[in-house]
């Protein structure tokens, strides 16, 4: 895909480029809502309308659902081998779209289209790698003597609900769709209101590989389409990412009908930089931590806390990398950032960079993009505050947008307690030259994943999950597949032979 043109061109050939009709998908078949209601998803480099999307509601979830149970006992039923291939067969189907799924990327959440693809890759490796481990699943034996023979079985819930966030559609279904139908489960899926259309190209292209039924996509807002997922008798699972309070809200529609949850509510993630770092390899690892997606990632690394003998080295070679990070059309070869997501969550942002002013600390950089060129766009500038104190709102509530914080540390508990000292704990970075220094940090950082000398270390086979207001349960490794099954003990007597 090459674009030519100003901003406003490029988007609309972009738009044009899309040969697709985007419906709810339903018992293999893609669908208008039930009510008619439809809405647009926009295009936020330009804040023009992408295309037509069904708005659903209760009864479109319903018939998801249905559809969903009626598929169940045939998934759930498959040798794990069986539904290896077919899963398989649904990631082959997705990467042959590739070019398709980083375009729509670009345009509904306005990555650019390199990361766009990345993200898509990123995903369906998630996918693969699920699927290959409910083939290696093996039951337990329970030790219980002569007279009896007692085993634990895993089964699956049947139907489950997977609520996605907008920021990473495709990766973050195929860390939760992938981890529900490798273990037998089938999905009711709920896109992301901003950003549905990648998700329904994934359901269209199951509908064409897997039963009919076995992944359903219900688009439309969180409560018509997200409260009767989370509330319907027959959903067995649910799994959302997303915010600390639509999360506690999920958990007490769920309470209702004791249905268990996933959650993965977001962070205020800390990066450590010791006194024996390579400071110029942290500040190029910080500023992608940071920047990366225009900062609207729960992981992103958005609280620097750098050892005072290193701090003025440290910021000027962090300056120094964020020059990269200029924020540019999605779909011009090169570019590293795009606009945020949508209008709103761009207000929110410019909201918070004002208090940052009003509290007291020093704005080093940043704030909106002005020029004419991107006016339109939502776009916003990497921007940098210092002379942060840990107890400022800045310090302790999720941005979630391209704005780090600086913070000064005198020794190894100061920088611990800082790094502790918010309601989050879902990531941490650590920088420095010493193995025992890492190992303690990581140890005493309240975080699910810590990552030292590098950010973003997920992979498959590796849990990811918060702590604290983080949420619970994870992700990314073989204990999703467990979060989705329920466990059965079986204990059977044994008589004495009869002859």
């Amino acid at each position: 895909m090459h674009y030519t043109g100003t901003l406003q061109e490029t988007h609309a050939q972009a738009r044009e480029d899309i040969d697709r009709e985007f419906g709810a998908v339903i018992d293999g078949e893609t669908r208008s809502a039930a009510s008619g209601e439809t809405f647009e998803p926009t295009d936020p480099a330009v804040n023009e309308p992408i295309t037509t999307v069904p708005s659903c509601d209760a009864t479109d979830v319903e018939a998801a659902v249905e559809a969903a149970d009626a598929a169940a006992d045939e998934w759930g039923g498959m040798d794990a081998s069986d539904r290896e291939d077919l899963l398989r067969e649904w990631v082959a189907a997705m990467r042959d779209h590739l070019d398709e799924f980083a375009l729509l990327g670009a345009l509904e959440v306005g990555k650019p289209l390199e990361f766009a693809r990345a993200d898509v890759e990123n995903g369906l490796d998630f996918l693969e790698y699920y699927a290959s481990v409910a083939v290696a699943e093996t039951g337990e034996y329970v030790p219980t003597g002569d007279d009896s023979h007692t085993y634990v079985r895993r089964e699956p819930y049947g139907v489950t609900g997977q609520i996605l966030p907008w920021n990473y559609p495709i990766l973050l279904m195929g860390w939760k769709v992938g981890a529900a139908l490798a273990a037998g489960n089938t999905a009711v899926v709920k896109p992301p209101s901003p950003a549905p259309l990648s998700v329904i190209l994934a359901g269209q292209l199951a509908a064409e590989t897997l039963p009919d039924g076995v992944v359903n996509v219900v688009p439309g807002s969180g409560s018509e389409v997200g409260d009767p997922l989370i509330d319907h008798p027959r959903v067995g699972k649910i799994s959302f990412t997303g915010s600390v309070p639509v999360g506690q809200a999920i958990m007490r529609t769920a309470a209702d009908t004791v249905t268990p949850v996933t959650l993965e509510l977001g962070g205020k993630n800390p990066f450590i930089v010791f006194p024996d770092a390579d400071v110029e390899e942290a500040a190029a690892t910080v500023a992608t931590g940071g920047m990366y997606n225009a900062g609207q990632s729960c992981d992103s690394a958005t609280r620097i806390l750098v050892h005072e003998d290193v701090k003025e080295e440290f910021r000027e070679a962090y300056l120094e990398e964020l020059d990269g990070w200029e924020p540019g059309d999605p779909l011009a070869e090169g570019t590293t950032m795009g606009p945020l997501a949508y209008g709103g969550h761009f207000d929110d942002v410019d909201d918070y960079v004002d208090l940052g002013r009003e509290e007291g600390a020093t704005l080093l950089r940043g704030g909106p993009l002005e020029d004419e060129d991107y006016a339109d766009g939502a776009f916003y500038r990497p921007t940098v505050f210092d002379d942060v104190d840990p107890e400022m709102r800045i310090a302790q509530e999720e941005v979630f947008g391209p704005v780090q914080f600086l913070f000064e540390f005198g020794d190894y508990e100061e920088a611990i307690e800082i790094a502790n000292g918010v309601d989050y704990g879902l990531t941490a970075g650590i920088a420095t030259g010493n193995p025992s220094v890492a190992h303690r940090a990581a140890a005493d950082v309240e975080a699910g994943s810590v990552w030292v000398n590098r950010y973003f270390g997920t992979v498959p086979g590796t849990p990811f999950g918060g702590f604290k207001q983080s949420g619970f349960g994870r992700e990314c490794a073989a204990q999703a597949i467990e979060e989705h099954q329920r466990a059965k003990s079986v204990n059977m007597a044994i008589d004495e032979p009869p002859y």
